[in-house]
């Protein structure tokens, strides 16, 4: 039987001995040759290396810094109190998330986990038939998909990013990182939604993808909602003085009230409309369940940026407020060129016009939830039962849609 002693005996085999006699031996020139490269034998580690090794590991240890480029971590710390906690310029524990300042953020991130659901739960079945077959719908149709799925799939991959980048960095309150953590994930699976649509209808997907650089009306919404964000993508950015606390409120209403609160209702209302006349049942499904998730990271923005002014009320300064009425404004017309591209003629029981009005309608809530003035005074809401669909449970059990169950842990193999 081996033991460790064997792998220490100097060897006396009869090759051992010949290679030590070969060692002994006066050089030879060697003749060139053309045989084979023989493979290296890797260096093998004297037991004395391995022993160096672990001694400077265990030296590395016991010198470390604990609090090595974490400077809100002071050992021996009083414990944090809910009223240390703050959205922005926070330097209490990033990493304590109780007890929690705003249960309402924790609250949005139990019902995101509670809504969640994957794209291929979907049946794609019949949107397959109806989009391969030439009277399954009408150019003008075509165009609404195919124009909304390419703007989509592009605008959650700037969202998320945004989200990654540059707003989990700067929202320095534990329980709002935990929610942005879960929209990330989101906004993952929406883009892998529009992917999915996209592949299972075998549409180009190469035009669709690049629609934003090649399509005017989506380059335009791309552009703004970049426009009004990079500042935030910059690695030196950071907060802690009036400018630069104002740059991310006003990135954050860009981001939050415009990209995810007006550039995303005209697409929404059109491809809901499509399914509410039995169109293209498992994309308007999809979107279905997106427009949710949307609405709760559209209600969490507008908490935080509510929050961030509860607590600085210097930066909401009349001139800022204009700048934020303006910003509002922009994207609400940059939406109605959309549903003008979109719609050159009525479809779907809705034209531009209809559409303008509710877009309007849309950016009036958005100022009120902001405390900013309405600006279109009058403005109705033309499509009503948006107001349903946003509410899952008014139309359907939304497990009962469901075509493939989960994986249960348990379940779960590991071979």
């Amino acid at each position: 039987m081996l033991n460790w002693e064997d792998y220490h005996e100097e060897e006396t085999t009869p090759a051992s001995s010949a290679m030590l006699s070969m060692a002994a031996a006066p050089e030879l020139p060697v003749e060139p040759a053309i045989a084979s490269v023989a493979t290296p034998t890797p260096k093998q580690e004297s037991p004395a290396e391995s022993t160096d090794f672990v001694a400077k590991a265990i030296e590395a240890v016991e010198h470390i810094d604990i609090a090595a480029g974490l400077e809100e971590l002071e050992m021996g710390a009083a414990r944090v109190s809910v009223d240390e906690k703050a959205m922005i310029n926070c330097r209490a524990d990033l990493n304590q998330l109780v007890p929690f300042k705003y249960d309402w953020a924790w609250q949005k991130y139990i019902d995101g986990c509670a809504n969640h659901w994957m794209p291929q739960e979907v049946n794609m079945t019949a949107d397959v038939a109806t989009w391969k077959n030439p009277e399954g719908l009408t150019d003008d149709e075509r165009r609404i998909v195919m124009r909304n799925l390419g703007y989509f799939s592009t605008a959650d991959s700037l969202v998320a990013n945004n989200l990654v980048l540059a707003i989990y960095r700067l929202i320095t309150n534990p329980e709002c990182r935990q929610y942005i953590l879960r929209q990330a994930f989101e906004e993952a699976i929406h883009t892998h939604a529009y992917q999915y649509c996209i592949e299972s209808l075998g549409m180009d997907e190469a035009e669709v993808f690049n629609m934003y650089r090649e399509v005017p009306s989506v380059a335009k919404k791309a552009a703004w909602s970049l426009s009004h964000t990079h500042e935030l993508s910059d690695p030196n950015f950071n907060t802690g003085t009036p400018e630069t606390d104002q740059t991310l409120l006003r990135n954050l209403i860009g981001f939050y009230a415009v990209t995810e609160g007006i550039f995303f209702y005209c697409g929404f209302t059109q491809i809901l409309s499509m399914g509410r006349r039995n169109k293209m049942m498992g994309v308007a499904e999809q979107f279905q369940y997106i427009l949710r998730d949307e609405s709760m990271h559209l209600n969490f923005g507008i908490d935080v940026i509510n929050q961030i002014k509860l607590e600085n009320p210097q930066l909401w300064t009349p001139e800022f407020q204009q700048e934020a009425i303006q910003m509002i404004l922009e994207g609400t017309q940059l939406e109605i060129e959309y549903a003008r591209d979109t719609m050159p003629r009525g479809v779907l029981g809705m034209n531009a016009a209809m559409m303008e009005e509710y877009l309007h309608f849309i950016a009036n809530r958005r100022l009120s939830q902001l405390g900013l003035p309405e600006q279109y005074a009058g403005a109705q809401n033309p499509f009503p039962w948006m107001s349903e669909i946003m509410d899952l449970r008014k139309e359907k059990n939304f497990f009962e849609t469901r075509v493939i169950e989960y994986q249960t842990g348990g379940a779960l193999t590991w071979d």
